[in-house]
């Protein structure tokens, strides 16, 4: 059996477990839940580590027929592609189950959900089946819904949950929609993706198809990535979700459609794709500067970060949109890097609520004070998500800007301002605002975190600083299979490698 089916096992297992455990039983659901994520977690290090970068193929693969006439199989692997994405999603597991701490009232059904929301993220990562694919997105999903509804806080809980709630079914809905149509059209009558791949390298889709389906693909997918214009349920439903909801939603969940538009979209539908760069490419720069603006308008830490989260999907949009391997390459860096910082910074203002009862950047001031491990984490937070050198986001970020500049050079000035100036604005001056200044004195009786609250923070710190300092640890694994999304996006194997390996070899050696 392969490790795939025990990372993301495990958790499932561990939610059908706790169904039997009396809800009294406070100590052993959360251990149960801690214990299942924390076995994941090791699991997909062990995967990482033995992971083969450029290897013949998918790794670690498994596959079990299921519904034979259709073509519908339990298939799972992983290559360079993914294997960063289901390490960064187990880590995170981890963190926000040891997170959840805050969660007070109804714990067992709240660590039910939490691990099947697990199980699915993981298992939706790792699956090759598009049923399967989709369906265990699906899975996670759900859970989101019913957490901020019954979790969640703030006067807006019921207006958010149902925005949430509405936009990413529609958007799930486009995308199923694109997916059948897609699996109708291929004519491979299988739903397994990489005989739909290879079937397509002899049997293009035709042109007209493709148009058809890669926009379903694109505004589907881009939904539940908060795509500019379809962005405005992220800000609030993050802003209202219970933090550890908003840890595995924002950093890893929401990766599911930029992984599915560079695993499935680009692959098949070449031709609809370079079609299609410039509109994501303009796209983008509503996520970047809109977005970016109404974040420094933010007098709410968790409206900002929700806002700076949805600014930062449009880096990864653009990458996509270059077509190239470096931008494609970069791209996968900051999904996994930003899963990392979104997850902190969601994590850390769920601690200066449960501390404060607030997050008004108004209200608060001068924290660095009594929370000196909090605060010192939040200011490298915001750091990372400014770009600076040292953290996984600047590696992922320059090696985007690299790719996207001979494509769209107007696009990628602009995109560099918003991220060095609007970025560094709002992030910089809620630091000042909430860590410096006086202290109100209504906070004197604040207390930092002990070791093991200290523990998911300083987890998720060191993942960024490790490939933000050791990049080549992820680049080595993802460049031989971006370049087979960008030979099969762009038809021209060897003109894809010459104009893009020396910007990549160059950050990989770094």
């Amino acid at each position: 059996m392969s490790i795939l089916t025990y990372i993301a096992g495990w958790p499932l297992l561990a939610a059908l477990a706790l169904v039997v455990v009396p809800r009294n039983y406070r100590v052993i659901i959360r251990a149960i839940a801690v214990l299942a994520t924390l076995i994941s977690a090791v699991l997909a290090v062990k995967m990482f580590c033995q992971f083969v970068p450029g290897a013949n193929g998918f790794q670690f693969e498994q596959q079990i027929p299921w519904v034979e006439s259709l073509g519908i199989s339990y298939h799972v692997g992983v290559d360079g592609l993914n294997v960063g994405l289901i390490l960064m999603g187990a880590i995170v597991a981890f963190a926000a189950a040891l997170c959840s701490w805050e969660i007070q009232t109804r714990e067992k059904e709240f660590y039910i959900l939490l691990l099947v929301m697990t199980g699915g993220i993981l298992g939706a990562f790792a699956s090759l089946d598009l049923f399967f694919f989709y369906f265990l997105h699906e899975l996670a999903l759900v859970p989101t819904f019913i957490m901020i509804g019954v979790w969640g806080r703030g006067e807006k809980k019921n207006y958010a949950t149902f925005q949430i709630t509405l936009y990413l079914s529609i958007g799930a809905l486009i995308a199923l929609i694109g997916l059948i149509a897609l699996y109708l059209q291929s004519g491979a009558n299988t739903f397994d993706i990489p005989k739909i791949i290879e079937h397509a390298k002899t049997n293009p889709l035709a042109v007209n198809a493709q148009n058809f389906i890669f926009p379903l693909l694109l505004f589907g997918f881009g939904i539940l990535v908060s795509l500019w214009p379809f962005h405005s349920w992220a800000p609030l439903g993050y802003g209202v979700a219970p933090s550890p909801t908003a840890m595995l939603h924002a950093g890893v969940l929401k990766k599911f459609g930029l992984y599915g538009l560079i695993r499935i979209a680009l692959p098949l539908l070449p031709q609809a794709a370079q079609s299609w760069a410039h509109v994501i490419a303009w796209l983008c720069v509503g996520n970047i500067l809109y977005v970016g603006w109404v974040a420094m308008r933010q007098k709410d830490l968790n409206l900002l970060i929700g806002n700076s989260s949805v600014a930062h999907m449009g880096f990864i949009f653009l990458g996509i949109a270059s077509l190239n391997l470096i931008g494609i390459t970069g791209a996968v860096l900051i999904m996994v890097a930003h899963g990392f910082l979104a997850a902190l910074t969601f994590a850390l203002s769920g601690y200066i609520y449960k501390q404060t009862g607030t997050l008004q950047i108004s209200e608060l001031g001068g924290l660095c004070r009594k929370l000196p491990f909090i605060g010192t984490a939040l200011l490298m937070a915001a750091m990372a998500g400014c770009g600076l050198p040292g953290f996984a986001n600047f590696v992922g970020e320059a090696t985007v800007f690299f790719g996207a500049w001979k494509t769209f050079p107007t696009v990628t000035v602009i995109a560099l301002w918003g991220a060095l100036v609007i970025g560094g604005i709002y992030m910089t001056r809620a630091i000042r605002n909430i860590l410096h200044g006086p202290l109100p004195e209504k906070w004197n009786s604040l207390s930092d975190a002990n070791f093991w609250r200290k523990l998911p923070y300083a987890l998720l710190l060191v993942s960024l600083l490790v490939f933000g300092f050791w990049p080549k640890l992820l680049t080595e694994k993802i460049n031989p299979d971006a370049q087979k999304i960008v030979a099969a996006a762009t038809g021209n194997a060897v003109a894809a490698s010459a104009t893009s390996a020396p910007a990549a070899n160059f950050i990989a050696q770094k």
